[in-house]
């Protein structure tokens, strides 16, 4: 490949990015009549306080030591599932952030091909989950009502919308129709979310409006109601020191708002998640669990719809992340207090020289940042 096709190829990438654990024994004769003679020498009283003495010697150190130690009880064990009740209702506040950027630096020509830039996307919701009812298998029909909702999008440093459905000047906005809309949900013990039901009434009132409707896709409701998967039926009940897992796999998406979706960049992860230790707070006990994660084995390619490609970019970039999270579960209640989860990655690479266009190496910094949050307040 010649140097200027692999410029191309690497700007055309960035861009697409942006849119990512002794002797013999005397006769009994000689014995045993010294020893007569000794004890009748011995005062009576003598005799008897002795033995009480000695007695008492060996055997209250004994229960002193008894006393000290102390009493472990048994390791609690806890079972990390879902409870579900028929018309329970929780309220929840849930926060998402997709972010995305490229930085060129160095001797960077005046070339369209070489633009940094950001794209943020943050969304807000307050949401109420009321259990419907519950199949033999233990699976809820839950329905999710809209409360509020904040969603803030920016692309290339410019923001593209705010929205805020406390705000008065945000209630002629498409997004406010949003406000009080419900949709049904089977969600599973685990947390997982197999179906999505009841969406097309919510759809029917938000019209044309792309960034209402988006929020509406089923991809996008198992991804906000179902990130947190807990430990299958056979895991349970856990000890403390015991773990799970489970496959996350982001994708990435092109920067261009014109080509969004088209191309995209994968990165898949084995989040293994640690029972810490169980507290007892007031009348609950909950549960501490620390999520740790490790690259799992990326696949060729998987179909996404309406994203056509997706790639990873670790044999073209040094890459560097982190990607951390933390539970506390009500264990008497069977819910979700807080979950948290981020993702930061970085990937970096050198461009040498280009005779046309670079006189100088430079540096392409690809970045992405993933945050979940979901907390109960009711």
């Amino acid at each position: 490949m010649t140097p200027a096709r692999t410029f191309n190829w690497l700007a055309n990438a960035a861009v697409c990015l942006l849119l990512l654990t002794a002797g013999c024994a005397p006769s009994a004769e000689h014995v045993l009549k010294p020893e007569v003679e000794f004890e009748k020498q011995i005062p009576e009283v003598i005799a008897e306080e002795a033995v009480p003495a000695i007695a008492q010697e060996t055997e209250e150190p004994k229960a002193e030591l008894e006393e000290q130690i102390p009493k472990v009880p048994p390791p609690t064990p806890a079972i990390l599932a879902l409870k579900f009740i028929p018309q329970d209702s929780t309220t929840y506040r849930l926060i998402t952030k997709k972010q995305q950027s490229a930085k060129w630096t160095g001797n960077v020509p005046d070339d369209p091909d070489f633009e940094s830039g950001l794209r943020i996307d943050r969304l807000e919701m307050t949401f109420t989950q009321q259990v419907q009812s519950i199949d033999n298998n233990g699976n809820a029909i839950a329905k999710i009502t809209i409360e509020e909702l904040k969603h803030h999008y920016e692309t290339k440093d410019k923001p593209a919308m705010d929205f805020d459905s406390s705000q008065t000047k945000d209630q002629n906005h498409p997004l406010a129709k949003l406000i009080g809309q419900s949709y049904t949900i089977e969600i599973a013990p685990t947390g997982e979310v197999t179906k999505v039901l009841d969406v097309e009434q919510a759809r029917a009132a938000l019209k044309s409006s792309s960034a209402a409707l988006q929020l509406l896709k089923p991809d996008e409701i198992k991804e906000r109601h179902g990130t947190l998967v807990l430990p299958n039926p056979d895991k349970n009940p856990l000890q403390t020191g015991d773990d799970w897992s489970n496959i996350k796999t982001f994708y990435f998406g092109s920067m261009e708002p014109n080509s969004y979706g088209k191309s995209y960049t994968q990165k898949s992860y084995e989040k293994v998640y640690t029972l810490k230790k169980i507290k007892n707070i007031d009348d609950r006990q909950v549960a501490v669990v620390e999520m740790n994660t490790i690259p799992a084995p990326e696949t060729a390619e998987q179909s996404l719809g309406e994203q056509t490609t997706a790639f990873d970019l670790s044999e073209m970039f040094n890459s560097t992340g982190t990607y951390t999270g933390r539970l506390k579960f009500n264990l008497t209640a069977g819910k979700i207090e807080k979950y948290r989860e981020k993702l930061v990655s970085e990937w970096t690479t050198v461009l040498p020289p280009d005779k046309k266009r670079v006189k100088e190496p430079i540096v392409l910094i690809l970045g992405a940042v993933r945050l979940y949050k979901l907390e109960k307040i009711d």
